[in-house]
C-alpha cells in the first residue's frame, strides 16, 4: 500500500485499543521491516514508529516500509489520529508526543543533547494510555528508549526488547535490560505474535469495555476471589477500585504468563504461586512516583 499523505487520514475513534510505540536507531530498517512483515491485518493495535533519522534530509522510511505490510502506513502530520491497525512514522526533524487520541508534532530542538526521540514519545504514550501502552526498542546504539520503556512499565503497560542475536546494533535493547524494565526479549518477527496473545488477554479480561458497569457474573465472581487472594496474601482489599483499572491489571498478569488464557486459568495459576500473587499486587499498586519530584505539586 503506498504510503501517501493523499490518502484519508484515520477518522477519531474511541481509544479503547492498545498503542504500541517502536522505536529504532542504528540497523532499526531491517528490524522495522521483519516487526511490520509479521504483523497480521486484524491484531486491533495502532503501531507507532519512532526512527533516529537525519534531521536534514526528507526521510523515505514510509515508502519503504509500505511494501512490507498490508496495513495502511502514514507519514505522522501533527494532529493525526490514532485508529486501530495502522502504522505511524515519524519524519525527519521532529518530535513526536501523543495526547487525546492524536499525534502532536514539534521542531527537533537542535539544543538538545543527545536527541532522545524514542523516551520522549515513549513517555507521553505512558501517561496518555497507561496500560493500553506497549513499548518496543529495537536494534540500534545508546540507550534511547530506556527510560520510556521505565515509564510504560510504572503506567501498568508491557515492554519489548529486541534480543541481542537478531539485533544489528545490541546497545539500546541491552540498555534497556540491564535496567530490567523489559518484559519480553524476542526477535521482531516474533513480537507480534505475543501482541496477539497480549491482545487476547485483554479481550478476555474486558479491557476494552470501560463503558460496562459490571462484568458478566462468572468473571466478576473470580475477580472476587482473585481480589480476596490479594487481600489474604498482602493484606489490602482492592474491592473499591474501578473495575476497568482492576480488569487492565489482571490483563497485564495474564498477558506476561502464557498459561494463563482465560481467567479461570489465571485464578487456579495464582493460587499455586505466591510469587505471582506479589507480582499482581505490585501491577496494582501505582509506580508512578514524577508527583513526588514536582515540588509545587506535591506542596
Amino acid at each position: 500500500m503506498a504510503a501517501e499523505n493523499k490518502k484519508a487520514e484515520p477518522v477519531p475513534s474511541p481509544q479503547n485499543f492498545p498503542v504500541v510505540g517502536v522505536g529504532a536507531s542504528a540497523g532499526g530498517l531491517d528490524a522495522f521491516k521483519r516487526f511490520l512483515g509479521a504483523i497480521p491485518e486484524d491484531l486491533g493495535m495502532a503501531y507507532v514508529l519512532v526512527q533516529h533519522l537525519n534531521p536534514t534530509h526528507e526521510s523515505l522510511l514510509p515508502e519503504i516500509l509500505s511494501r512490507e505490510t498490508k496495513l495502511p502506513v502514514y507519514k505522522i502530520t501533527d494532529d493525526i489520529h490514532l485508529a486501530p491497525d495502522n502504522v505511524y512514522i515519524i519524519p525527519e526533524n521532529k518530535i513526536l508526543t501523543t495526547s487525546d487520541g492524536v499525534l502532536k508534532l514539534t521542531p527537533r530542538d537542535e539544543a538538545v543533547r543527545p536527541n532522545m526521540p524514542i523516551n520522549v514519545f515513549f513517555a507521553s504514550l505512558a501517561e496518555v494510555h497507561n496500560t493500553f501502552a506497549v513499548g518496543v526498542v529495537l536494534s540500534g546504539t545508546g540507550t534511547d528508549g530506556t527510560l520510556g520503556l521505565k515509564a510504560i512499565k510504572e503506567y501498568g503497560g508491557i515492554t519489548f526488547a529486541q534480543d541481542q542475536e537478531s539485533a544489528a546494533y545490541g546497545g539500546m535493547p541491552e540498555s534497556a535490560l540491564q535496567a530490567e524494565v523489559v518484559d519480553f526479549t524476542l526477535a521482531p518477527e516474533k513480537i507480534p505474535g505475543q501482541l496477539r496473545q497480549i491482545g487476547q488477554a485483554y479481550q478476555v479480561a474486558h479491557t476494552n469495555l470501560e463503558e460496562a458497569e459490571r462484568l458478566p457474573k462468572g468473571d466478576e465472581e473470580i475477580v472476587k476471589q482473585i481480589l480476596s487472594l490479594l487481600r489474604q496474601r498482602c493484606g489490602v482489599d482492592f474491592t473499591y477500585y474501578k473495575q476497568p483499572t482492576l480488569r487492565r491489571r489482571i490483563a497485564r498478569r495474564m498477558a506476561l504468563n502464557k498459561k494463563t488464557a482465560q481467567l479461570p486459568d489465571y485464578l487456579d495459576y495464582l493460587r499455586e504461586n505466591r510469587n505471582e500473587q506479589d507480582a499482581l499486587f505490585q501491577d496494582m499498586l501505582l509506580a508512578v512516583t514524577s508527583f513526588f519530584r514536582d515540588p509545587k505539586t506535591f506542596q
